[in-house]
């Protein structure tokens, strides 16, 4: 029995590190292409799961899951024409300020249209109940959810190797000089990462909100957690945010295990041991930013 919870705690330590992986994804991909760190991504998180709590009324759980992220992807198009576009060369400090001012305004405006208080969203009634393997015991929402996670990780995967779109993504990443002597503009292209970056931030809240509730300070809070998954992966790697994701649920399944206080900081004792033996992550390229 005590194998079997430990690997329940195993698994419940992925499933948090699945929801921290896609909105590390989205950072990741925003500050390797554009120089911008996004304090503002868990707004469009928050903006997931609440847009999820309204369509589910009328759409459904499958409807809101599909049509949340996407709605959020379109406000990411005007977020990055309309103010980021504007710092791609500017100080990172500024664009950092403007973000982080707008994480502010992003959670009161959610104040003032749902109010402070936690919105109640259950799990959906087809994916209640538990999977039952012999003696081992799991929530199907939850392991419905990590392959939901997987999906979308190799949805990006497959887009940023497998298509024209990635290709030029990866090259203004690592040589944005080079694809500027080739005339190929970045702009529109950084619209589409931010759309990315955005839905999938927006994906996370849509399936963690059965789990953790719907409140205004939700994006917040897990902000922390995605820049220390992105920190510990290496700005601008792909898989090394993966890796650092599955690590940092591991190591918080574990810690659970073993001792349950502990757990949320284990993932920063593990930060500060990745940046003491390598600054810039497991993983980490050199970023140049784009003219």
């Amino acid at each position: 029995m005590q194998l079997i919870f430990f690997l329940e705690q195993v698994l419940n330590g992925l499933m948090i590190g699945g929801y921290y992986l896609l909105i590390a994804l989205g950072l990741s991909l925003i500050f390797s292409l554009g120089g911008i760190v996004n304090l503002a991504h868990g707004a469009f998180y928050a903006l997931g799961a609440y847009g999820a709590v309204v369509l589910t009324q009328h759409i459904g759980f499958g409807g809101a899951l599909v049509l949340s992220p996407v709605l959020v992807g379109l406000l990411g198009i005007a977020f990055e024409r309309l103010l980021l576009r504007r710092f791609y060369q500017s100080d990172p400090i500024l664009g950092l300020l403007l973000t982080f001012g707008l994480a502010m305004i992003a959670e009161q405006v959610i104040r003032m249209i749902w109010g402070s208080s936690p919105l109640a969203y259950s799990i959906p009634s087809a994916l209640k109940g538990q999977v039952v393997l012999g003696d081992f015991i799991y929530s199907r929402y939850r392991l419905v959810m990590l392959l939901v996670v997987i999906g979308a990780m190799i949805g990006l995967w497959w887009l940023l190797n497998k298509t024209a779109f990635g290709r030029v993504v990866r090259a203004g990443t690592q040589r944005p000089d080079m694809v500027a002597v080739l005339g190929i503009r970045l702009n529109h292209y950084m619209t589409g990462a931010v759309v990315l970056g955005v839905s999938l931030a927006a994906l996370a809240g849509v399936l963690l909100a059965p789990l953790a509730g719907v409140h205004p300070a939700m994006g917040a809070e897990i902000m922390t957690a995605a820049f220390v998954v992105v920190v510990i992966g290496g700005m601008g790697s792909f898989w090394g945010v993966v890796l650092a994701a599955v690590l940092v649920g591991v190591v918080r399944g574990i810690t659970t295990f073993f001792y349950p206080p502990a757990s949320e900081a284990s993932m920063y004792v593990l930060m500060i041991l990745v940046l003491l033996l390598r600054p810039r992550g497991l993983l980490g390229e050199r970023i140049e930013r784009f003219e």
